[in-house]
């Protein structure tokens, strides 16, 4: 699937733009509502890495762009041992791509779906290193809204990552976020206020209110359905209608059909999304960012770079006309 087996690695320009054919796809891991996920390694320094990949027609049609943008622009300013680090996004006709590490150690839902007893000793530690990421996230102004098993991964040694910030958020100073978003399981008392009576907002703390529901279900254990389909990798490389591993055949088949398609109102419209998807998409490379600031490994400052491009976003929604453009037409 998607293999090159030659001994020697290809050599890129540096200054290159990282894209899809930089990567050696290799399977196909899971699927979620966003995108679907595959580990790939990367061919000129051999590295590994899980790529989420969504079709950006998909996403119009479902109005999911915002989110998809949303958590691109919070990501591309967050490097801490305990996350789910952005490396590389990029685009093509089809899809939007991000570049993240790779964590073999499976999401905690699975490993509690397998009836793991995790004792006593374990949980604090996942608990210490999670308030460490949580309190780093805090000094960026975020709140994750989403903190549960399945969007803690294990690494091969055994330290927990936090991953997903499609529904995350920017607050500032004594902003209150207002918008009613989580998994109900785990959403704060706050939260659901904000949905009954208006409320008054809320912050951090529910965050920390989700990790203490998550602590409470990894020491007490609970059987749940699964979720994720053992059978996904087969799918993906026999009945997904646009598999990934023949992109590069698609692309250039459908760039000598251009100009030949019929056209009509909604694929006008829908074209113009596309466009304005492509001229809005965040392209972003951390390896050539460590270069260029000449700080191998070095966390980013909070108040530097990051805070920049996060004073864009605001609660629910970004600050970019591609939202109100692409969710008024095609989501009819």
């Amino acid at each position: 699937m998607g293999g090159n087996h030659s001994h020697q690695p290809p050599v890129f320009d540096e200054n290159e733009e990282v894209n899809f054919d930089h990567f050696q796809i290799l399977r196909a891991i899971g699927k979620g509502s966003f995108g679907k996920v595959c580990i790939v390694q990367k061919r000129d320094t051999k590295k590994m890495y899980a790529m989420k990949y969504m079709n950006k027609q998909k996403c119009i049609e479902r109005d999911e762009v915002r989110n998809v943008f949303r958590e691109l622009q919070i990501m591309q300013g967050l490097e801490h041992p305990f996350l789910v680090n952005l490396w590389y996004s990029f685009q093509d006709e089809e899809d939007m791509f991000m570049v993240v590490d790779l964590l073999l150690g499976g999401d905690l839902r699975y490993h509690l779906q397998q009836n793991v007893h995790f004792t006593e000793g374990a949980v604090k530690l996942y608990i210490c290193e999670l308030a460490l990421a949580l309190e780093y996230l805090q000094r960026y102004h975020i709140i994750h809204r989403d903190i549960k098993p399945d969007n803690i991964l294990l690494d091969e040694h055994g330290h927990v990552h936090i991953t997903d910030f499609n529904i995350a958020t920017i607050v500032k100073g004594t902003e209150k976020a207002s918008s009613m978003a989580g998994t109900k399981p785990y959403m704060a008392p706050e939260v659901f206020q904000v949905y009954v009576d208006g409320g008054p907002g809320y912050s951090y703390p529910v965050d920390w209110w989700s990790l203490g529901v998550t602590a409470y279900e990894l020491l007490r254990g609970w059987k749940g359905r699964l979720n994720c389909d053992p059978t996904f990798e087969l799918e993906e490389m026999i009945l997904e209608s646009k598999p990934l591993h023949k992109k590069k055949k698609r692309l250039a088949k459908n760039r000598s059909k251009d100009g030949t398609k019929d056209s009509c109102p909604l694929n006008g419209h829908l074209q113009q999304c596309l466009e304005t998807v492509r001229k809005e998409f965040i392209i972003f490379n951390r390896e050539k960012l460590r270069r260029q600031q000449g700080q191998s490994g070095q966390l980013l400052d909070p108040e530097g770079r990051a805070g920049s491009q996060q004073s864009k976003l605001q609660d629910g929604c970004n600050n970019n006309i591609l939202a109100h453009a692409c969710s008024r037409g095609c989501s009819s």
